[in-house]
C-alpha cells in the first residue's frame, strides 16, 4: 500500500445506498476531489449505463470500470465513489484494497427498494432493478449473491436509520480508526504541509503547517467550502504584521473580507471585548455563511473562536495561530473562552474550526520571549504522549532556540498531530484529552495568583510540568532522572523551572476552583515515565504544599530531586 493510501477514501455497497451523495459530502469536508466511477464511464462511453450495457455487452462495461478505477486510485486526496458492481472482479477488489481506505454502505433490500421507488419519482427514469417483474425480489437476490464481495471492506456503515450527516460522521470516524491502525492519521506528513487532520463525532477538518502559508490562506478557505464575507479579528501587533497579506489572500480567492482589531495580551480576552465584537458584526450584518478568522495567538484564538461559537447560534471559524502556543495548542480541538475576574477561560464552549493554517514563519516576528513560551507545550505533548517528539526536542534544542525553519517546522507538525490525535479521540475532555493538562493545574494558578501579568502561559506551564513530574517522583511514580531531564530540556529551550515570592496558599486555594476539580478532589496528571501518564485524584494537599514549597522557593528546586 503506497503512503498517499491514507488520502483516498474508497465507497462501495449496493444501489442506492449513497455513495454518491456521501462521497460528494465527503470530499466537501476534506477538501478533496470526488470521482464517481459510474458518471466517469458513461462520461468516457459517451452514452448512459443501460445504453453500455445493451449495445457493448456487461464485459465491455466491466473492463471499463476497471480503466476508470484504476485512474481515480492514482489519485489522491480523492474520494472515489464505486458502482454497485465493482466489486464482483477480482482485480478490483485487490486494487481498492491496496490503494485506499474501503467502506462499505449497508441498506436492507426493502430500503433500497424504497429509495429506488422515490428516486425513480423524481428523476422520471426507470431504475434497471424496478424493471423486473418483482423488484424488491430481485434487490434481495442480487445483493445476496454479492454480499460476500463486501467483505473487502474495511469499515461498514448501515444507513436504513441514519441521516446523511450521520453517515458522513460515522464513515470518517472509520477512516480516522483506520489510518490511525496504520499510524497514518492524524499523523505527520512529510514533504506535505497537510499535518494531521481532526476526526470527531460532530466535526472533521484539515490542519496544514509549513513555512509561510499565510499568502494562500484565501484559497484554503474556499477550498473547504467557506464562501462568505471573512470576518477577520486580530491585534494590532499581528494585524499591523500581517493583515495586508491576509486581506489580500482572501479576496484573490473572491471572498470579502473586514478586520476588527484588538489591544493586545490576556487582559483583552472578556466578555466586554466579545460584546463590541457582537456589535461590529451586528452593524456589518453577518450572516450565518460568513466566517470568523482568528489572526493571531492563543488570546485571538480564544477571543475569536468564542465569539463564533455563540453570535448568530454559531458561524465557521478558521484559526490561524501566529504564536507557538497556538499554532500546537489553543488553535486545535475547539475549545474557546473568555476570562472571568474570579478565573481564566471559566465563560466558553466547544466549536471546533473548519480550517487550521499554521505557518511557522510567523515566528519569527515573535519576541524572543513569546518563542520561547511556546515550547513548553511541545516539550509537554512530546513528554506525556510521544517519546519520540521528546527525544527529538532535546537533540534538537540548539536549533529550536534559533528558529531553524526545518527543525522548528518538524517540531510544530509532529507537536499538532499529538494534539489532533487526542481530539479526535475525545472532543469535550471527558477521557484521554485530560492528559494534556499536564503542567495547566499549577500553571493556571500561578498565572491567576499573579494577575496574569507576571508569567506567560508558556512559562506557568514549564514550572507547572517541573512541579507535576516532581509530584510524581514525590509518589514514587517517577524516577528522578526523567524529572532532570524534563527539567533540562526546559531549560535549553530558555523556559523557566520555578517561580518565587508567590503566596503559597493562594495558589492552593486557586488550585481547589480550577475547571477540572471532581468531587472536591484536584485531578493531577502525572507520570510514570514518558509517554506513561497517570491521572490520580488522591494526591494529598500535604504532599501537594511540600512539593510547592520547593517549586516557588528562592532557588531552583533540581537539588531536591535525588
Amino acid at each position: 500500500m503506497d503512503k498517499g493510501s491514507n488520502r483516498r477514501i474508497i465507497l462501495i455497497g449496493f444501489s442506492a445506498t449513497g455513495k454518491s451523495r456521501i462521497g460528494r459530502e465527503i470530499a466537501r469536508h476534506l477538501g478533496w476531489g470526488l470521482v464517481d466511477t459510474d458518471q466517469e464511464l458513461t462520461g468516457l462511453a459517451g452514452k448512459d449505463i443501460p445504453q453500455i450495457f445493451a449495445q457493448d455487452g456487461e464485459d465491455r462495461f466491466r473492463e471499463m470500470e476497471q480503466q476508470v478505477l484504476a485512474a481515480a486510485c492514482q489519485k489522491t486526496g480523492v474520494v472515489i465513489a464505486c458502482g454497485g458492481g465493482a466489486v464482483i472482479a477480482p482485480h478490483n477488489r485487490q486494487l481498492m484494497k491496496e490503494s485506499g481506505f474501503v467502506a462499505c454502505l449497508e441498506a436492507s433490500p426493502e430500503v433500497i427498494h424504497r429509495r429506488l421507488v422515490e428516486d425513480t419519482r423524481t428523476s422520471g427514469s426507470i431504475r434497471p432493478l424496478l424493471a423486473a417483474p418483482n423488484p424488491l425480489e430481485r434487490i434481495r437476490q442480487l445483493k445476496e449473491s454479492r454480499q460476500h464481495y463486501y467483505a473487502v471492506a474495511d469499515w461498514t456503515v448501515h444507513t436504513d436509520h441514519l441521516a446523511l450527516e450521520e453517515v458522513l460522521q460515522e464513515t470518517l470516524r472509520g477512516w480516522y480508526y483506520w489510518s490511525r491502525a496504520r499510524q497514518e492519521a492524524p499523523g505527520w506528513c512529510p514533504g506535505d504541509d497537510l499535518a494531521c487532520e481532526v476526526v470527531t463525532a460532530i466535526a472533521h477538518y484539515p490542519v496544514y503547517v509549513d513555512w509561510g502559508l499565510l499568502r494562500g490562506l484565501g484559497q484554503r478557505v474556499a477550498r473547504v467550502g467557506l464562501s462568505g464575507t471573512a470576518h477577520i479579528v486580530s491585534d494590532q501587533t499581528v494585524f499591523s504584521i500581517y493583515g495586508d497579506t491576509v486581506t489580500k489572500s482572501l479576496k484573490e480567492a473572491d471572498i470579502p473580507a473586514a478586520s476588527f482589531v484588538v489591544t493586545p495580551g490576556e487582559t483583552t480576552k472578556t466578555l466586554d471585548t466579545a460584546a463590541r465584537i457582537y456589535d461590529w458584526l451586528i452593524e456589518r450584518r453577518a450572516e450565518r455563511s460568513d466566517t470568523i478568522v482568528a489572526l493571531g495567538g492563543g488570546v485571538i484564538g480564544d477571543l475569536a473562536g468564542f465569539v463564533a461559537a455563540t453570535f448568530l447560534r454559531g458561524l465557521p471559524l478558521v484559526q490561524a495561530p501566529t504564536s507557538l502556543i497556538a499554532m500546537v495548542d489553543a488553535s486545535i480541538g475547539g475549545k474557546t473562552a473568555v476570562n472571568h475576574p474570579d478565573g481564566k477561560n471559566l465563560i466558553g464552549a466547544f466549536h471546533q474550526p473548519r480550517l487550521v493554517m499554521a505557518d511557522v514563519q510567523t515566528l519569527t516576528t515573535l519576541s524572543d520571549r513569546e518563542m520561547i513560551s511556546g515550547w513548553a507545550e511541545v516539550v509537554k505533548h512530546g513528554i506525556v504522549l510521544d517519546p519520540g517528539l521528546f527525544a527529538f526536542l532535546q537533540s534538537n534544542a540548539v536549533n529550536l532556540r534559533r528558529l531553524d525553519p526545518q527543525a522548528a517546522t518538524e517540531s510544530v507538525r509532529r507537536s499538532v498531530a499529538v494534539k489532533a490525535r487526542i481530539v479526535s479521540e475525545d472532543e469535550r475532555e471527558s477521557g484521554r484529552r485530560v492528559l494534556l493538562n499536564y503542567g495547566h493545574t499549577i500553571g493556571h494558578a500561578l498565572e491567576a495568583a499573579t494577575d496574569y501579568g507576571r508569567f506567560t502561559h508558556g512559562e506557568a506551564v514549564a514550572i507547572g510540568m517541573t512541579g507535576a513530574a516532581m509530584l510524581s517522583h514525590s509518589l514514587g511514580l517517577l524516577p528522578g532522572e526523567i524529572v532532570r531531564e524534563q527539567s533540562a530540556l526546559l531549560q535549553d529551550l530558555g523556559l523557566p523551572a520555578h517561580g518565587s515570592g508567590i503566596d503559597l496558599n493562594e495558589v492552593l486555594d486557586i488550585m481547589k476552583s480550577d475547571k477540572k476539580v471532581r468531587g472536591r478532589a484536584v485531578r493531577w496528571v502525572l507520570l510514570e515515565g514518558v509517554g506513561r501518564p497517570v491521572v490520580r485524584n488522591d494526591v494529598t494537599e500535604e504532599r501537594v504544599r511540600e512539593v510547592l514549597q520547593t517549586l516557588l522557593a528562592d532557588q531552583p528546586p533540581g537539588e531536591a530531586v535525588p
